[in-house]
């Protein structure tokens, strides 16, 4: 991470607008080929369903809040352009720690190269890697946690049930963890979905930091009710009737960084609607993946979007795009693209 702490002085809105423009330019005059090609296809279908009224769904995966993705998907969310976020809880919960923590975290240039000593040393002091970063323990997931668990405590006393996000958005709109920014908070993505409200799903939230957290709290006797918080099974329920909502009048886009859980639960609302429920229902109206997975065996997360038209998620007309390379590198690109047009 870099050393630079906040705040950071704002770019004025149309010198933001200006940058964006400007990379759009270079992409389309530069980016005509092979996997660029694509990623510029993406983005401007992308743009033209936002320009024909419907709205765009975020699946994200990976380590990407981790890879400071909130710089530009909290102006994406500000500015309209994603309705609604499927994420997995490392994304979730990463955000935060990078908005509480920044100054404490540590880049590894050379993470290639470690020996399992180096990793151990690591480990020792409270520094736990992704790729080339390490997050601080204390300064960041205890910090969190801790000011979390006094919301579950409060939950549980009061015989609540609360999604995972719930007490994260309330603990934002609050300014609990204000005293603790070492970013500006207009970089981070979970506090502009908290102010804008943003629908907002986490499936396997247990597999994460906090979610192993609140299980430790409830062993502990902290928590008494391990049903204080609903599991993705509630998610699913939530995205049920926003989707129909949202799908009522016009489409929804699909945009999926990485794969797992984080895009295999939200796009299977549209089946479930069509074949469970038997119900109508739009398909999805678009559909991107960035991943740099093969595929293999049984895999979703490089499986072609073809594939997605036999379990009656995707039509055979729906614009579909596989962009095969690092969604660090891309995802950026092509919200860059999106926000310039």
């Amino acid at each position: 991470m870099s050393d630079v702490t906040m705040p950071q002085p704002q770019p004025a809105a149309s010198a933001t607008s200006d940058r964006h423009r400007i990379i759009k330019a270079f992409l389309d005059q530069h980016y005509r080929h092979f996997n660029a090609r694509t990623l510029v296809e993406a983005a401007q279908a992308w743009a033209e369903q936002l320009a024909a009224g419907n709205r765009m769904f975020l699946a994200m995966a990976g380590a990407m809040s981790t890879a400071e993705i909130g710089i530009l998907l909290a102006e994406m969310i500000r500015r309209g352009k994603i309705h609604a976020i499927s994420c997995t809880g490392a994304n979730l919960e990463e955000d935060l720690f990078n908005l509480v923590a920044h100054d404490h975290y540590r880049r590894i240039p050379n993470w290639r190269a470690l020996t399992a000593e180096d990793e151990h040393e690591l480990l020792k002091q409270g520094l736990n890697r992704v790729t080339d970063t390490c997050i601080p323990e204390h300064e960041a997931m205890r910090r969190v946690e801790n000011l979390l668990l006094l919301r579950w405590q409060r939950a549980d006393a009061a015989g609540e049930r609360l999604l995972p996000h719930e007490p994260i958005y309330a603990m934002l709109r609050d300014g609990d963890l204000e005293p603790h920014y070492q970013i500006d908070p207009r970089h981070s993505w979970v506090m502009a979905a908290a102010e804008h409200d943003l629908p907002i799903y986490v499936p396997g939230w247990e597999d994460s930091t906090l979610g192993n957290g609140f299980v430790a709290a409830v062993v502990d006797g902290k928590i008494r009710r391990l049903d204080t918080i609903k599991s993705g099974l509630a998610y699913m329920e939530e995205l049920i009737s926003w989707y129909q909502e949202a799908s009522r009048e016009r489409g929804v886009g699909f945009f999926q960084i990485g794969g797992g859980i984080a895009g295999d639960f939200p796009i299977c609302v549209v089946p479930l609607i069509a074949q469970d429920l038997r119900r109508p229902v739009r398909l999805w109206s678009y559909f991107c993946q960035i991943s740099d997975s093969t595929t293999s065996y049984g895999s979703y997360s490089g499986a072609v979007p073809n594939e997605k038209i036999t379990w009656g998620k995707l039509g055979v007309d729906t614009p579909k795009f596989l962009i095969e390379s690092d969604a660090t590198i891309v995802a950026p690109l092509i919200f860059s693209y999106v926000l310039g047009s």
